[in-house]
């Protein structure tokens, strides 16, 4: 919760980005929070993984038929309601796995449904995650594989998936065009976020884009150097 193709591997975006990273879509996120749900596929295979389907589930069904591919995993970042709230009802309704977040963020899915009446989203249940992730995992749908880093900060469990190919990051709630994930939150921590950025994030390479949860995607490049929050 912050408020702020090559190679086979196409990603679009609730801002629905373009599957020519050079080339953006009008902007349709999901949820109350506008947060970024992410559609990525092999372009072989036509199998998708959607990241992050916080909410409005209807609308990214549609999505994924309009591009016609079909969604076989559910990946997330982190478990934050705007984030996690539509995985359950998702996995449920088309018998998806659901892979990640880190198993430090097993708290938030527990809180889940206290976080829908919180923030006023409609009801969102608990899950078990098909399976965890860790640091240097990895995951992969059709023929694409994508990598896994744990960026703890924002949340203890956060992840990112990379695709060295496509040089694309989806960072969730790590960082965004101009700011940073906030670390406010129960086990936030700021020192943490900001080392995860360094660390697992800037080894990508300057000309990785990276698309975050809320936001326009920007490069690590830019970020390296003007975001005030990380610029060395």
């Amino acid at each position: 919760m912050s408020q702020p193709q090559r190679a086979g591997v196409h990603a679009q975006a609730a801002t629905f980005f373009s599957p020519d990273p050079h080339a953006a879509l009008p902007h349709d996120s999901v949820t109350p929070f506008s947060q970024n749900a992410s559609l990525v596929w092999c372009d072989q295979t036509r199998q998708a993984a959607v990241i992050d389907p916080g909410g409005d589930v209807d609308h990214l069904l549609a999505e994924a038929a309009r591009l016609g591919v079909s969604l076989e995993q559910i990946w997330l970042t982190h478990a934050h309601i705007d984030h996690a709230g539509g995985a359950a009802e998702l996995a449920r309704r088309l018998s998806l796995p659901i892979i990640g977040p880190h198993g430090g963020d097993q708290f938030w899915i527990d809180g889940l449904p206290q976080q829908s009446t919180m923030f006023g989203f409609p009801h969102a249940d608990t899950f078990t995650p098909t399976r965890w992730l860790n640091d240097g995992d990895t995951v992969t749908i059709g023929h694409s594989t994508l990598q896994v880093r744990h960026c703890p900060g924002h949340t203890p469990g956060h992840v990112v998936f990379y695709s060295a190919e496509a040089k694309r990051a989806f960072v969730g709630d790590v960082l965004f065009a101009g700011s940073i994930g906030r670390t406010d939150f129960p086990q936030g921590d700021h020192a943490t976020l900001i080392a995860s950025i360094k660390t697992r994030l800037w080894p990508m390479g300057d000309d990785t884009v990276f698309i975050p949860g809320h936001g326009p995607e920007s490069c690590l490049a830019k970020s390296a150097k003007y975001n005030p929050f990380v610029a060395d």
